[in-house]
């Protein structure tokens, strides 16, 4: 009897497992065409530009040791990347769930059972009732046969989850270690539009001097004096505005670090800190779509809503199920796994199938196709306005490099201007208020100067980030018990 029961399971479970997956209901997944025809290149691609090569760290373009530094804090402590990981785990866990319900369920169950029941006489010195024991120990079996392919299309799915999660977790570490750069810069332009503020109040307050002595000699009138002190005024004020933006960004900086948030008094930065970054070759945008892991993102997440369209589909189809169970039942512990008598097996196999659910999962099926369609338009939204992106950053840098020449040159003249007004000045030729001007004009001209470095900088971040190249390894996703998931997602 042993014998019979366990070919007989033996049996079934080879059948149900060549019958399943034999078949898969729903279109196998393919990547959408991009709409649009991709260029030969991008329009605003300098002509002499190459096909891009990956920078696994591309910010060392800057050579600045800080730099490197702030991008390690952001990838190891971001709260942000750190919430991200921890949701690509649960995925990981979810496509084990998952993929267990392609195999058979064993279980143990074991019962004790004390009952009393009347006792009555059946026969002349026959009774029965009395105290009754039951002792039973079985092992229970479930199987579904995954004749469809409902259960394949679920693992499918959720396996695009998994990936999903992953590129958007890359999509997220993008952003802010783009950010936390272009936050870097922004400080050091900040420290450097201060050190240009302060340089002025020296010169204003030499002014205020200088005209306050020709006007005790009474060599000026009091209108030259207001206007030297007004405008040493005029720039003290522009000190706290600047003070408090760079306290802010600070602020900004050290929480993306994942640090406490203090503000540091600062830095002196060096007259000559600009240096003409090499050139970056954009390649193809065909390439776009390989590279940039929010597009990839796109395309899992589509992946999985087609997977998701068989398994409604699927859902529509007979399903068939196998239970059995196999043990022990007695009236004595004692005698439990001992005796013929005490075996008990089943087998059972189930088929069900529905017949009326007023349009139910017919309308399931169709509304989850209706999210495909919808996530392939805005995938294709996605691939649009990622060429936007990079051709947006391209002609943004040819422009601001050619501005920065015309504000190189404004500089010059306005250093010029100044000198020649302060001599003509001092000889009678003009009023305090054309060396006022021309002092205004200079600084001015000097602040402009490291706003455009920083956009030409700043730029250099959003094109690498819109080209979607290079990006130093994310911390692996970890938690208390993941030894041995990979290997076994893989399997």
């Amino acid at each position: 009897m042993k014998k019979r029961f366990v070919n007989g399971c033996v049996s079934l479970l080879i059948a149900g497992f060549l019958a399943s997956g034999c078949m898969k209901m729903g279109p196998d997944f393919k990547t959408p065409k991009p709409p649009v025809q991709e260029p030969g290149t991008f329009q605003h691609a300098q002509e002499a530009s190459t096909r891009w090569e990956t920078q696994d760290r591309w910010w060392e373009v800057f050579g600045d040791a800080e730099i490197d530094r702030l991008v390690e804090d952001v990838l190891k402590h971001n709260l942000d990347i750190q919430a991200a990981s921890a949701g690509v785990l649960a995925l990981k866990y979810q496509v084990i769930q998952t993929r267990a319900a392609r195999f058979p369920a064993i279980g143990l169950q074991g019962t004790a059972q004390r009952q009393r029941i009347p006792e009555t006489t059946v026969f002349p010195g026959v009774t029965t009732g009395g105290d009754k024991d039951a002792y039973s120990l079985t092992i229970p079996a479930s199987f579904e046969l995954d004749l469809w392919g409902k259960l394949a299309r679920a693992e499918e799915a959720a396996r695009a989850e998994l990936l999903k999660a992953e590129e958007n977790r890359k999509t997220l570490a993008q952003s802010l270690v783009s950010e936390a750069i272009s936050l870097y810069l922004r400080l050091e332009s900040i420290e450097r539009r201060i050190q240009i503020t302060e340089q002025s109040l020296v010169s204003y307050r030499e002014a205020v001097a200088f005209v306050e002595a020709r006007y005790k000699r009474g060599l000026i009138s009091i209108l030259d004096l207001r206007q030297a002190r007004r405008t040493l005024a005029q720039a003290m004020s522009a000190l706290p505005v600047l003070r408090q933006d760079l306290g802010s960004t600070q602020q900004t900086l050290a929480v993306l670090m994942g640090k406490y948030p203090r503000t540091e008094p600062p830095r002196g930065q060096p007259e000559e800190y600009y240096k003409q970054l090499e050139p970056v070759p954009p390649g193809l945008p065909s390439a776009l779509l390989l590279r940039r892991p929010d597009l990839r993102a796109a395309v899992a997440g589509l992946e999985s809503l087609n997977a998701q369209i068989g398994v409604s589909k699927a859902n529509r189809f007979p399903s068939i199920s196998l239970t059995g169970s196999y043990g022990y039942s007695s009236p004595e512990l004692g005698n439990l796994f001992f005796g013929p008598e005490g075996l008990v097996w089943n087998i059972a196999g189930g088929i069900f199938q529905p017949l009326f659910d007023a349009g139910r999962l017919k309308a399931a099926q169709k509304g989850v196709e209706a999210q495909y369609e919808q996530a392939v338009a805005k995938y294709g939204k996605t691939i649009l306005t990622a060429f936007s992106e990079v051709e947006s950053s391209l002609l943004t840098r040819k422009e601001q490099l050619e501005r920065r020449k015309e504000v190189l040159s404004f500089l010059v003249e306005a250093r010029a201007t100044q000198r020649v007004a302060e001599a003509r000045y001092l000889r009678g030729l003009v009023d305090y208020l054309t060396v006022l001007n021309a002092q205004q004009t200079r600084y001015r001209a000097e602040d402009d100067l490291v706003l455009v470095d920083l956009a030409i900088f700043s730029n250099r971040v959003s094109l690498h980030r819109a080209l979607g190249g290079g990006w130093a390894e994310l911390p692996p996703v970890e938690g208390k018990e993941t030894e041995g998931i990979a290997s076994y997602l893989i399997w």
